[in-house]
């Protein structure tokens, strides 16, 4: 049985010009039709489900109202077995926090809430294209306390343009100051198809990879001074609040997602739904199949993945998961150290982590 299960909810109030996730406009009239179909594909999926883990990703999952998110959790409950789930996150943005849908996650079994916040600086939030305010993100944390929240997350974007070290540096305090139970950290990357990658291109911003390590650094060296542990290159969490969900995709465990653009991987098959809200409601009334990709993934794919994901993790991988021959080469270089029965990255190795990932990939 699967344990692990990703659910995605592809609807936003206002489209972030960095994102690259399938997303669209939220949309009052879609919304309703788009639950019955995710629910159609659980009872689908539910033969081979019996999760430990679920999480609601997107998009995002608090755009759907405090109805629909009870039809929504009652209807999974209804359909799959989750006596055994340990951990269930969900994602918010701030602006989409209110008491009554807090309520309504901890009435359902929600017990972690990840936290769209990015930065504490106002502009910076505009630059994001982010719709809520500071003190919108302030209220939201406290919201989520007084409903019995006790693992919160909160997401947080470094090299903004415009960003200075300073500005990073009080998200950081201000982000600490509500001691979360988990802090991830990304640096922002201009992928494509996003607005932020033809400003790019178009000269407006360039990115800047000396400033991207220094704040990378700022954030390992705080972060580590609280209390936090750096489990992930980005994701730091207090003892024992690491996510389970997310450290069971890199260490390469099947899990099965549902709903538009939401992948799945299970033994050597991995597949993904079609990248079209529309499109995935009228599969799913005409009982058609969901997906719009397939692919194999046999033992080399997944341990190069197990190998890349593992190099990120503070725990690494087993040394026999790597060539000899080139990981005599990276620790010569001091890229990477010895722990035990196991390679992980120094702290050289995780300014290019990426890098030594492809170097250590079999092909």
């Amino acid at each position: 049985m699967v344990e692990h299960l990703y659910i995605h909810i592809p609807f936003c109030l206002k489209i972030c010009p960095y994102c690259s996730f399938y997303k669209e406009t939220a949309n009052a009239k879609k919304a309703k039709p788009f639950v019955d179909a995710l629910l159609r594909e659980a009872r689908e999926r539910s033969w081979q489900l019996r999760p430990k883990t679920i999480f609601f990703g997107g998009g995002t999952p608090s755009a759907l109202s405090v109805n629909q998110l009870a039809f929504l959790l009652q209807g999974l409950r209804e359909t799959l077995d989750c006596s055994e789930v340990g951990e269930w996150s969900f994602e918010m943005n701030p602006a989409t926090v209110t008491k009554e849908k807090a309520k309504i996650l901890r009435e359902y079994g929600v017990n972690r809430i990840s936290i769209g916040v990015q930065s504490w600086n106002p502009r910076e939030l505009k630059v994001l294209g982010r719709v809520h305010t500071v003190e919108q993100a302030e209220k939201s944390i406290a919201v989520l306390r007084e409903a019995g929240f006790d693992n919160i997350n909160v997401d947080l974007i470094y090299s903004v343009p415009g960003q200075t070290k300073e500005s990073w540096k009080e998200s950081l305090s201000k982000s600490l100051g509500f001691r979360p139970e988990h802090i991830s950290a990304y640096c922002l990357t201009y992928e494509e198809d996003t607005e932020f990658f033809r400003r790019m291109l178009g000269g407006e911003w360039t990115p800047d990879e000396v400033l991207d390590a220094d704040l990378f650094v700022m954030t390992r060296e705080a972060l580590a001074a609280a209390g936090y542990r750096g489990y992930e290159i980005s994701n730091f969490s207090l003892a024992g609040r690491e996510c389970v969900h997310n450290l069971a995709y890199w260490e390469g465990k099947d899990f099965i997602g549902l709903g538009p653009g939401a992948f799945s991987t299970v033994g050597e098959r991995r597949w993904r739904n079609a990248e079209n809200t529309q499109s995935y409601i009228e599969k799913s009334q005409d009982g058609e199949a969901l997906t719009d990709f397939e692919e194999a993934v046999g033992g080399k794919i997944r341990k190069n993945e197990r190998v890349a994901f593992g190099l990120r993790m503070d725990i690494g991988v087993e040394r026999g998961w790597v060539n000899t021959e080139t990981a005599e080469r990276l620790l010569a270089a001091g890229l990477i150290v010895g722990k035990g029965e196991r390679y992980s990255l120094s702290e050289r190795g995780l300014l290019v982590a990426d890098s030594i990932a492809e170097e250590v990939m079999e092909f």
